[in-house]
């Protein structure tokens, strides 16, 4: 477990083959500048071939939005990753077409299943309604773009974030975490991710226009950090097999790098031999021995099914415990004169 390898990427962005502004190229030289390791793009009901490789050193794959277009109200976001071909003709079904992206090989993640707006400021909200589905990977928990709208409430407030977004920036929904807590106590296996969710489209307001925003401010806020049994060494198909393991396997954080780097944040677990880090499974042997380490000092909480386990502030929390459940991290940092939401790990699964 030691030896694992960790790198920062984005999920969820656009590309002008939907309603991006840039061409695949551009997203990967965003990313690139922003420091990312990969970034996958999603565009909405379209699969792009023949784009996937690595750019500028960042390795893009793609992947797809998938949603029902005659859907009312609209709704039902979901994230494909790792298929190979056009998923959209399975969206009037979400089940079948989890299913489906299932078949192809692939994974889903649920895109940002809570949203809030008001349609004349922010846009309209696009949360997910079908919760008695099964078989996805996990929940985009926190994407810059939903939060940001939720924000908008009147058109000055509307401007104020536009130009000082970071005030906008708190964390992921409480009801979005609730909704995950409810689907981990009862036993399913749900993991985290988070994007920028990135279109980079110009808004006016009266004389005022300005870029919401633009991809490489939108690559350095929110990302998904993930741990890799191997490095990555330039090999697309290996490189991608490597990155799209550890998103099935849960082995994720989701950071807020805006605000700091999460680099270096560890999540682990141990109970005799066994161990195990975000995403894995923990047989107990006895009691069970919980790690925790931030890059900087922080307001760490350990939480098991929506309970608050233990808190510290500082770099390391330990823990033992000798209860079953699904354990995760939440940390929390000073910032911007508020506090923020910094990370939020995937579970280990204690049995």
């Amino acid at each position: 477990m030691e030896n694992m390898y960790e790198y920062a990427g984005n999920l969820h962005t656009h590309t002008v083959y939907s309603d991006g502004t840039t061409v695949h190229g551009g997203v990967a030289a965003a990313a690139a500048k922003a420091g990312l390791d990969f970034v996958v793009t999603t565009d909405h009901n379209v699969w792009v071939n023949g784009c996937e490789g690595y750019y500028d050193g960042v390795l893009l794959l793609i992947g797809e939005e998938v949603h029902d277009v005659r859907r009312d109200p609209q709704g039902n976001h979901l994230l494909a990753y790792g298929v190979d071909k056009e998923v959209v003709s399975f969206a009037s079904d979400s089940q079948e077409l989890i299913d489906h992206v299932k078949q192809q090989g692939g994974f889903a993640y649920l895109a940002h299943p809570v949203e809030y707006g008001k349609p004349r400021v922010g846009g309209e909200p696009l949360p997910w309604g079908d919760w008695d589905v099964t078989g996805y990977t996990g929940l985009e928990i926190w994407n810059y773009m939903s939060e940001f709208k939720a924000r908008l409430h009147t058109k000055l407030g509307a401007i104020i974030y536009a130009y000082l977004p970071t005030l906008a920036i708190r964390g992921p929904f409480t009801e979005t975490l609730r909704r995950w807590d409810e689907l981990l106590a009862a036993g399913k296996r749900v993991a985290a991710i988070g994007g920028a969710d990135a279109h980079a489209k110009t808004y006016s307001l009266g004389p005022l226009t300005r870029v919401i925003f633009p991809y490489e401010h939108l690559f350095r806020a929110i990302n998904t950090h993930v741990l890799t049994e191997h490095r990555l060494n330039g090999s697309l198909e290996r490189d991608k097999a490597l990155i799209y393991e550890a998103l099935r396997a849960g082995h994720t954080w989701v950071g807020y790098d805006g605000m700091a780097s999460t680099e270096g944040f560890r999540f682990r677990a141990r109970s005799g031999t066994n161990e195990a880090i975000m995403g894995g499974e923990l047989v107990r042997h006895g009691a069970v021995n919980f790690t925790i380490h931030t890059p900087q000092r922080a307001d760490t909480r350990l939480i098991r099914t929506g309970q608050l386990v233990a808190q510290r502030s500082g770099v390391d929390l330990t823990v033992t415990t000798a209860e079953p459940g699904a354990y995760r991290v939440e940390v929390y940092r000073r910032y911007r004169g508020g506090r923020r939401g910094w990370i939020f790990s995937s579970p280990i699964y204690v049995v």
